[in-house]
C-alpha cells in the first residue's frame, strides 16, 4: 500500500498479542512505534522523571495522599501547571499531551494509554482492539514467564487494571466495541493475519476519506 496518513491507536486485552502485532504493522507500514517508547517522550515533555510514569503506567489511580508525597519526587519547573495537581493526574496530563504532539507530527502507532480516546475527534485516526480466548492468553502469559498456575489469575489481574486505569481518565468504557473502529480476535486469525487486516482496513478508509475530500 501507498504510504499511509493514519494514526493507529490499540487498546489490547493481556495476553492478545497487541505490542507484537503492534511493531510488526509499524515494520509494515515505515512509521514510528509508540508503547514504552512514549514514557520517556512524555518524561521530557512534561519534567516528570520517567521512572514515575513507569510505577504509574496504564495503573488505576492510586490514593490522593500518595499522589501529594510521591509529586515531590518530580523534576522541572515548581511553577508548572503540573505541579498543581495530583502525581496521577499530571502523568496522565503529560502522556496526553506526548500522544498529541506525536500524532500532530505524522502517522505512528500508540499502543494503549487511552490513546483513542486522547485522538477521538481526529479524522485520520484508526483505532483497533484486540482480543483473543482464555486460553489462548493465558499461553502467552506462560510464554512470557508466568507461572502455569496463576497465569489466568494473572491475565485477569492485568486486565482489570488496564480497564479501571482506562474508564477512570476515559469517559469510554474499556473494550465496548461502540469506541472502535476495528475489534479483531487475534487467536482466531493470528498475527500476521491480524496485521493483514488491519493493513486491508486501513486502505479502504484511506479510499473513503479521499473520495470524500
Amino acid at each position: 500500500m501507498e504510504k499511509t496518513g493514519m494514526v493507529i491507536t490499540i487498546g489490547r486485552q493481556y495476553g492478545s498479542g497487541g505490542r507484537e502485532i503492534g511493531r510488526r504493522l509499524a515494520a509494515r507500514l515505515e512509521i514510528p512505534y509508540y508503547d514504552k517508547e512514549l514514557l520517556a517522550e512524555a518524561s521530557k515533555d512534561s519534567g516528570i522523571c520517567e521512572e514515575l510514569f513507569e510505577t504509574h503506567d496504564e495503573k488505576p489511580q492510586r490514593s490522593f495522599l500518595y499522589s501529594l508525597m510521591a509529586g515531590t519526587q518530580a523534576h522541572g519547573n515548581p511553577a508548572s501547571s503540573y505541579m498543581d495537581m495530583p502525581l496521577n493526574h499530571r502523568i496522565f496530563l503529560a502522556q496526553f499531551d506526548a500522544i498529541r504532539r506525536l500524532a500532530g507530527q505524522g502517522p505512528c502507532i500508540v499502543v494503549g494509554r487511552c490513546a483513542d480516546y486522547v485522538l477521538k475527534d481526529q479524522k485520520n485516526v484508526v483505532s483497533v482492539f484486540l482480543k483473543a480466548d482464555m486460553e489462548h492468553r493465558v499461553e502467552r502469559a506462560i510464554e512470557r514467564g508466568a507461572d502455569p498456575s496463576r497465569a489466568e489469575e494473572a491475565v485477569r489481574k492485568y486486565d482489570k487494571q488496564r480497564a479501571a486505569y482506562y474508564n477512570y481518565y476515559s469517559t469510554f468504557t474499556w473494550g465496548d466495541v461502540n469506541n472502535y473502529d476495528i475489534c479483531l480476535d487475534t487467536g482466531k486469525v493470528g498475527y500476521d493475519g491480524t496485521v493483514d487486516l488491519i493493513v486491508s482496513y486501513i486502505e479502504i478508509r484511506e479510499k473513503v476519506l479521499r473520495g470524500n475530500a
